[in-house]
């Protein structure tokens, strides 16, 4: 069981935004390894950093997945924007809500970063 846990939320459409964030997760990553759990939660605008395509980000997010990175949609979002699972990379998994996720990974210990 890792020591910590983190969630990072997405809600802008912005591409200087998403690097930002996946950039992050992976400093992350090499500075704790296997010792970390993390999540990234899309939702609003930020659900486009998990498409299939476009992406530009697609090869990172494989990457980052096969390390244990945890890639979450929010179903209200997907609803709002008349979007269906099918549209989004595979490994990513759909959470009824964006805001329900934070509430519950912040209330089981995890910390928050919007970056």
């Amino acid at each position: 069981m890792a020591t910590y846990k983190v969630i990072f939320h997405v809600d802008e459409s912005s591409m200087g935004k998403w690097k930002l964030v996946l950039v992050n997760i992976e400093n992350l990553i090499a500075e704790f390894g296997k010792d970390i759990d993390v999540e990234l939660l899309a939702n609003a605008e930020g659900i486009g950093l998990l498409y299939k395509t476009p992406n530009h980000f697609k090869e990172t997010i494989t990457r980052l997945s096969s390390q244990g990175v945890q890639f979450t949609l929010c179903a209200n979002s997907l609803k709002q924007q008349n979007l269906t699972k099918e549209f989004f990379l595979d490994m990513a998994t759909v959470v009824p809500s964006g805001v329900g996720e934070l509430v519950r990974k912040q209330s089981a210990g995890w910390a928050y970063i919007r970056p």
